[in-house]
Protein backbone atom coordinates (compact mmCIF):
# COMPACT_ATOMS: atom_id res chain seq x y z
CA UNK A 1 0.00 0.00 0.00
CA UNK A 2 3.00 2.71 0.54
CA UNK A 3 4.20 1.94 -2.83
CA UNK A 4 0.97 2.65 -4.10
CA UNK A 5 0.72 5.49 -1.83
CA UNK A 6 4.04 6.97 -3.13
CA UNK A 7 3.09 6.60 -6.59
CA UNK A 8 -0.02 8.62 -6.55
CA UNK A 9 1.98 11.41 -4.43
CA UNK A 10 4.15 11.84 -7.13
CA UNK A 11 1.39 11.96 -9.96
CA UNK A 12 0.26 14.37 -7.91
CA UNK A 13 3.03 16.60 -7.57
CA UNK A 14 3.88 16.14 -10.94
CA UNK A 15 0.42 17.45 -12.25
CA UNK A 16 0.89 20.56 -8.96
CA UNK A 17 4.31 21.55 -11.21
CA UNK A 18 2.88 21.03 -14.74
CA UNK A 19 0.37 23.44 -13.59
CA UNK A 20 2.85 26.35 -12.16
CA UNK A 21 4.67 26.04 -15.59
CA UNK A 22 1.85 26.66 -17.07
CA UNK A 23 0.63 29.42 -15.16
CA UNK A 24 3.85 31.31 -15.42
CA UNK A 25 3.67 29.97 -19.21
CA UNK A 26 0.31 32.15 -19.72
CA UNK A 27 1.45 35.39 -17.78
CA UNK A 28 4.63 35.38 -19.92
CA UNK A 29 2.71 35.10 -23.03
CA UNK A 30 0.27 37.46 -22.12
CA UNK A 31 2.39 40.37 -20.76
CA UNK A 32 5.06 40.10 -23.91
CA UNK A 33 1.98 39.60 -26.48
CA UNK A 34 0.92 42.93 -25.12
CA UNK A 35 3.85 44.42 -25.45
CA UNK A 36 4.34 43.48 -28.53
CA UNK A 37 1.41 44.61 -29.63
CA UNK A 38 1.84 47.77 -28.33
CA UNK A 39 5.36 48.41 -29.92
CA UNK A 40 3.52 47.55 -33.28
CA UNK A 41 1.12 50.06 -33.06
CA UNK A 42 3.68 52.42 -32.09
CA UNK A 43 5.74 51.64 -34.55
CA UNK A 44 2.97 52.29 -37.23
CA UNK A 45 2.39 55.46 -36.12
CA UNK A 46 6.39 56.45 -36.86
CA UNK A 47 5.97 55.31 -40.40
CA UNK A 48 3.05 57.64 -40.32
CA UNK A 49 4.32 60.45 -39.12
CA UNK A 50 7.99 60.58 -40.77
CA UNK A 51 6.07 59.58 -44.33
CA UNK A 52 6.87 62.43 -45.98
CA UNK A 53 9.81 63.86 -43.48
CA UNK A 54 12.36 65.84 -44.54
CA UNK A 55 15.42 64.16 -43.63
CA UNK A 56 15.85 61.87 -46.18
CA UNK A 57 17.03 59.03 -43.76
CA UNK A 58 14.35 59.37 -41.13
CA UNK A 59 12.05 59.23 -44.54
CA UNK A 60 13.72 55.81 -45.93
CA UNK A 61 12.83 54.53 -41.81
CA UNK A 62 8.82 54.77 -43.16
CA UNK A 63 9.16 54.41 -46.79
CA UNK A 64 11.03 51.25 -46.93
CA UNK A 65 9.74 49.85 -43.12
CA UNK A 66 8.99 46.38 -44.95
CA UNK A 67 12.64 45.70 -45.79
CA UNK A 68 14.05 45.68 -42.10
CA UNK A 69 14.68 42.32 -41.04
CA UNK A 70 13.94 43.72 -37.44
CA UNK A 71 10.61 43.97 -38.36
CA UNK A 72 10.43 41.10 -39.95
CA UNK A 73 11.73 38.91 -37.22
CA UNK A 74 8.96 40.94 -34.89
CA UNK A 75 6.25 40.10 -36.99
CA UNK A 76 6.97 36.19 -36.97
CA UNK A 77 7.51 36.81 -33.13
CA UNK A 78 4.27 38.53 -32.36
CA UNK A 79 2.65 35.28 -34.36
CA UNK A 80 4.17 32.94 -32.02
CA UNK A 81 3.13 34.31 -29.16
CA UNK A 82 0.16 34.63 -30.21
CA UNK A 83 -0.53 31.12 -31.06
CA UNK A 84 1.16 30.14 -27.72
CA UNK A 85 -1.18 32.18 -26.15
CA UNK A 86 -4.12 30.27 -27.46
CA UNK A 87 -2.79 27.23 -26.68
CA UNK A 88 -2.17 28.40 -23.35
CA UNK A 89 -6.04 29.06 -22.42
CA UNK A 90 -6.85 25.43 -24.55
CA UNK A 91 -4.80 24.08 -22.56
CA UNK A 92 -6.48 25.58 -19.05
CA UNK A 93 -10.10 24.21 -20.17
CA UNK A 94 -8.53 20.77 -21.08
CA UNK A 95 -9.02 21.02 -24.57
CA UNK A 96 -5.19 19.90 -25.97
CA UNK A 97 -6.84 16.77 -27.94
CA UNK A 98 -8.95 18.69 -29.53
CA UNK A 99 -7.75 18.97 -33.99
CA UNK A 100 -7.31 23.21 -33.78
CA UNK A 101 -5.24 22.59 -30.56
CA UNK A 102 -3.40 20.30 -32.08
CA UNK A 103 -2.42 22.51 -35.34
CA UNK A 104 -2.44 25.44 -32.84
CA UNK A 105 0.51 23.23 -31.28
CA UNK A 106 2.40 22.44 -34.45
CA UNK A 107 2.57 25.47 -35.96
CA UNK A 108 3.40 27.35 -32.57
CA UNK A 109 6.70 25.23 -32.51
CA UNK A 110 7.56 24.68 -36.29
CA UNK A 111 7.30 29.10 -35.83
CA UNK A 112 9.52 29.64 -33.07
CA UNK A 113 12.13 26.75 -33.89
CA UNK A 114 12.45 27.60 -37.77
CA UNK A 115 12.25 31.31 -37.57
CA UNK A 116 11.92 32.79 -34.57
CA UNK A 117 15.26 31.65 -32.59
CA UNK A 118 17.60 31.74 -35.63
CA UNK A 119 16.44 35.30 -36.43
CA UNK A 120 16.23 36.82 -33.11
CA UNK A 121 19.50 35.30 -32.56
CA UNK A 122 21.18 36.16 -35.72
CA UNK A 123 19.65 40.09 -35.74
CA UNK A 124 20.06 40.49 -31.99
CA UNK A 125 23.50 39.75 -31.90
CA UNK A 126 24.74 41.40 -35.32
CA UNK A 127 22.62 44.57 -33.97
CA UNK A 128 24.82 45.28 -30.91
CA UNK A 129 28.47 43.91 -32.81
CA UNK A 130 28.06 46.98 -35.09
CA UNK A 131 26.09 49.34 -33.05
CA UNK A 132 29.04 48.76 -30.83
CA UNK A 133 31.63 49.06 -33.31
CA UNK A 134 30.53 52.02 -35.16
CA UNK A 135 26.11 52.70 -34.71
CA UNK A 136 26.37 55.16 -38.25
CA UNK A 137 26.84 51.39 -40.17
CA UNK A 138 23.11 49.95 -38.47
CA UNK A 139 21.27 52.61 -36.33
CA UNK A 140 22.50 56.40 -37.52
CA UNK A 141 21.87 59.08 -34.41
CA UNK A 142 19.40 60.80 -36.58
CA UNK A 143 17.13 58.00 -35.92
CA UNK A 144 17.15 58.83 -32.20
CA UNK A 145 14.72 62.20 -33.72
CA UNK A 146 11.67 59.72 -34.01
CA UNK A 147 13.01 56.43 -32.25
CA UNK A 148 12.69 56.31 -28.45
CA UNK A 149 15.51 54.44 -26.61
CA UNK A 150 13.11 52.26 -25.23
CA UNK A 151 11.76 51.15 -28.89
CA UNK A 152 15.07 49.71 -30.05
CA UNK A 153 15.58 47.78 -27.13
CA UNK A 154 12.14 46.25 -27.93
CA UNK A 155 12.96 45.24 -31.19
CA UNK A 156 16.70 44.57 -30.57
CA UNK A 157 16.95 43.45 -26.38
CA UNK A 158 13.82 41.93 -25.73
CA UNK A 159 13.24 39.85 -28.44
CA UNK A 160 16.20 37.98 -26.76
CA UNK A 161 14.73 37.46 -23.65
CA UNK A 162 11.45 36.20 -25.35
CA UNK A 163 13.68 33.40 -26.82
CA UNK A 164 15.98 32.48 -23.72
CA UNK A 165 12.80 32.39 -21.44
CA UNK A 166 10.62 30.62 -23.73
CA UNK A 167 13.54 27.82 -23.82
CA UNK A 168 13.77 27.65 -20.60
CA UNK A 169 9.77 27.18 -19.78
CA UNK A 170 9.23 24.87 -22.92
CA UNK A 171 11.01 21.84 -23.75
CA UNK A 172 11.79 21.36 -27.45
CA UNK A 173 14.50 18.66 -26.99
CA UNK A 174 14.44 17.90 -31.15
CA UNK A 175 12.83 19.64 -34.10
CA UNK A 176 9.01 19.45 -34.21
CA UNK A 177 9.36 19.18 -38.39
CA UNK A 178 12.51 19.57 -39.29
CA UNK A 179 11.92 19.70 -43.19
CA UNK A 180 9.50 21.97 -42.72
CA UNK A 181 11.77 24.25 -40.38
CA UNK A 182 14.53 24.24 -42.41
CA UNK A 183 12.37 25.08 -45.52
CA UNK A 184 11.01 27.74 -43.94
CA UNK A 185 14.55 29.26 -42.49
CA UNK A 186 15.99 29.00 -45.94
CA UNK A 187 12.78 30.27 -48.03
CA UNK A 188 12.61 33.77 -45.90
CA UNK A 189 16.13 33.90 -45.92
CA UNK A 190 16.13 33.93 -49.78
CA UNK A 191 12.97 35.94 -49.69
CA UNK A 192 14.24 39.15 -47.48
CA UNK A 193 18.04 38.72 -49.44
CA UNK A 194 15.44 39.69 -52.81
CA UNK A 195 13.33 42.30 -50.93
CA UNK A 196 16.69 44.54 -49.74
CA UNK A 197 18.61 43.88 -52.70
CA UNK A 198 16.06 45.24 -54.75
CA UNK A 199 15.64 48.01 -52.60
CA UNK A 200 19.05 49.03 -53.67
CA UNK A 201 18.70 48.33 -57.45
CA UNK A 202 15.37 50.24 -57.70
CA UNK A 203 15.93 53.09 -54.93
CA UNK A 204 19.86 52.71 -55.14
CA UNK A 205 20.05 52.72 -51.14
CA UNK A 206 21.58 50.48 -48.45
CA UNK A 207 19.09 50.09 -45.48
CA UNK A 208 22.26 49.33 -43.28
CA UNK A 209 24.88 51.60 -44.09
CA UNK A 210 27.63 48.65 -43.38
CA UNK A 211 26.70 47.18 -47.02
CA UNK A 212 27.99 50.67 -47.91
CA UNK A 213 31.52 50.17 -46.69
CA UNK A 214 31.82 46.56 -48.28
CA UNK A 215 32.99 45.75 -52.12
CA UNK A 216 30.33 42.98 -54.25
CA UNK A 217 32.54 40.16 -53.08
CA UNK A 218 32.48 41.19 -49.95
CA UNK A 219 28.46 42.11 -49.44
CA UNK A 220 28.47 38.19 -51.12
CA UNK A 221 30.32 36.45 -48.23
CA UNK A 222 28.64 38.65 -45.77
CA UNK A 223 25.31 37.13 -46.99
CA UNK A 224 26.46 33.82 -46.65
CA UNK A 225 27.58 34.37 -43.30
CA UNK A 226 23.95 36.19 -42.65
CA UNK A 227 22.20 32.54 -43.98
CA UNK A 228 25.24 30.58 -42.40
CA UNK A 229 24.58 31.35 -38.96
CA UNK A 230 20.73 31.35 -39.30
CA UNK A 231 21.34 27.96 -40.04
CA UNK A 232 23.91 27.53 -37.31
CA UNK A 233 21.23 29.40 -34.35
CA UNK A 234 18.74 26.91 -35.70
CA UNK A 235 20.63 23.63 -35.48
CA UNK A 236 22.22 24.71 -32.10
CA UNK A 237 18.85 25.24 -29.85
CA UNK A 238 18.01 21.97 -30.08
CA UNK A 239 21.57 20.53 -27.31
CA UNK A 240 21.24 24.20 -26.01
CA UNK A 241 17.53 23.18 -24.80
CA UNK A 242 18.43 19.54 -23.92
CA UNK A 243 20.70 20.89 -21.17
CA UNK A 244 17.51 22.13 -19.53
CA UNK A 245 15.08 19.69 -20.36
CA UNK A 246 16.66 16.18 -19.49
CA UNK A 247 15.06 13.43 -21.79
CA UNK A 248 12.02 11.54 -20.44
CA UNK A 249 12.94 8.10 -19.83
CA UNK A 250 9.31 6.23 -18.97
CA UNK A 251 9.29 4.09 -16.22
CA UNK A 252 8.39 -0.06 -16.18
CA UNK A 253 5.33 0.91 -14.19
CA UNK A 254 4.19 4.05 -17.29
CA UNK A 255 5.44 1.61 -20.05
CA UNK A 256 2.89 -1.40 -18.64
CA UNK A 257 0.26 1.22 -18.20
CA UNK A 258 0.75 2.31 -21.56
CA UNK A 259 0.29 -1.11 -23.18
CA UNK A 260 -2.41 -2.65 -20.81
CA UNK A 261 -3.90 0.87 -19.19
CA UNK A 262 -4.16 1.82 -15.60
CA UNK A 263 -4.04 -1.09 -12.77
CA UNK A 264 -7.23 -2.46 -11.20
CA UNK A 265 -7.97 -2.94 -7.84
CA UNK A 266 -7.88 -6.11 -7.36
CA UNK A 267 -4.27 -6.62 -9.12
CA UNK A 268 -3.25 -3.62 -6.85
CA UNK A 269 -4.23 -5.64 -3.62
CA UNK A 270 -2.30 -9.00 -5.08
CA UNK A 271 0.88 -6.97 -5.39
CA UNK A 272 1.12 -5.50 -2.25
CA UNK A 273 0.01 -9.25 -1.04
CA UNK A 274 2.61 -10.65 -3.08
CA UNK A 275 5.50 -8.11 -1.63
CA UNK A 276 3.95 -8.45 2.07
CA UNK A 277 5.70 -11.39 4.09
CA UNK A 278 3.28 -14.26 5.08
CA UNK A 279 2.52 -13.96 8.85
CA UNK A 280 3.85 -16.33 11.19
CA UNK A 281 0.10 -17.88 12.14
CA UNK A 282 -0.04 -19.10 8.21
CA UNK A 283 3.52 -20.36 7.97
CA UNK A 284 3.07 -22.41 11.45
CA UNK A 285 -0.03 -23.84 10.01
CA UNK A 286 1.75 -24.96 7.01
CA UNK A 287 4.09 -26.48 8.52
CA UNK A 288 1.79 -28.57 11.06
CA UNK A 289 -0.35 -30.04 8.46
CA UNK A 290 3.16 -31.13 6.50
CA UNK A 291 4.55 -32.54 9.71
CA UNK A 292 0.79 -34.83 10.35
CA UNK A 293 1.39 -36.00 6.55
CA UNK A 294 4.30 -36.81 7.09
CA UNK A 295 3.89 -39.20 10.16
CA UNK A 296 0.88 -40.98 8.81
CA UNK A 297 2.89 -41.85 5.54
CA UNK A 298 5.74 -43.65 8.12
CA UNK A 299 3.67 -45.44 10.12
CA UNK A 300 1.43 -46.75 7.54
CA UNK A 301 1.92 -50.42 5.89
CA UNK A 302 2.22 -51.29 2.64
Amino acid sequence: MCQVLTWNQNGGSSGKRRSIVLCFRFIFHLFFLSVHTAVSVYGVLIVCENINNKIDLLRQVSVFSFGYGTNWNFLFQTCFLTLSLIYDVLEWLNKVDTNIATKIQYYRDVIFSGLVVPLTCFISSMFWIVFSIDRELVFPEVYDQIVPWWFNHCVHTNITIVVIIETLLQARRHPRDLKTEVIMNGTVGVAYAIVYYAIYFFAKRWLYAVFGIMTWWQVCLYQLLIWGSCFAFYFLQFPVNRLFHREEVPSLREINEEKTGPPAEEDMDIDILHDSKLSPLVEKSWSLKYRSMRDQMENSRL
